[in-house]
């Protein structure tokens, strides 16, 4: 069907593609959680409520959220090539995607978070449990299944970015779909992008599924 040529371009498409999607993941996840655990920590109600902090913090997240990726991308384009050197390319790329997917995973965070039981929570704060312990010893460890089933929903988000971001020179698949399968009009080489993104959303979200059910206390009850 396809030369050797356009398979070998192919592969280096999904390796792209993986490569800033897990990457931006990391880094998204190192950037969001701290977000979360403030957005959760100060708001009304919380173990440290903090009011103008909160609101604050709260009003960035949702003004990131709010911008589309690919214009983004374009506003964000002098940090890319402040950091990676130049302004497209998977690693350029990889810039732009942690500054759009890290609010995004900030919430996801915050509402896994918030599912915790109240009385929970209330039991460690009767036993003199300081915020630092609830947080890292009752929060995260009873939210795992649900923040599992978030990081699974993210991933998919952001490998979808980054087929977005070839419409910018962002390499990866999407770079491939918008330069062979849209402007050269090789409809089989478009096709087989598609199909490849499908797979991989497709393999990350059983893996992601699994392992989340195998955390699920419930379930094993």
């Amino acid at each position: 069907m396809f030369s050797a040529d356009i398979w070998w371009m192919l592969a280096e498409g999904v390796r792209d593609t993986l490569y800033m999607t897990l990457v931006s993941t990391a880094f998204a996840y190192v950037l969001g959680l701290p977000i979360a655990i403030l957005l959760v920590v100060t708001r009304k109600n919380g173990l440290h409520p903090v009011p103008v902090l909160y609101m604050i913090t709260d009003v960035v997240v949702n003004i990131l959220r709010s911008v589309p990726f690919l214009i983004l991308m374009i506003v964000v384009t002098p940090l890319m090539r402040l950091i990676a050197g130049k302004g497209y390319g998977p690693t350029a790329t990889i810039v732009a995607l942690v500054i759009a997917a890290a609010p995004y995973v900030a919430r996801m965070i915050e509402s896994s978070l918030l599912e915790v039981d109240p009385g929970v929570v209330e039991a460690a704060l009767s036993m003199g449990a300081s915020v630092k312990t609830i947080i890292f010893k009752v929060l995260l460890p009873e939210a795992k299944t649900s923040l599992l089933v978030g990081c699974t929903i993210v991933i998919g988000t952001i490998l979808g970015y980054s087929a977005m971001a070839g419409a910018l020179g962002g390499g990866g698949l999407g770079d491939i779909a918008i330069r062979y399968g849209y402007n050269r009009y090789q409809l089989d080489i478009l096709l087989v992008t598609v199909i490849l993104l499908i797979v991989l959303v497709q393999i990350f979200q059983v893996v992601g599924m699994m392992i989340s059910k195998r955390t699920d206390k419930r379930i094993r009850e």
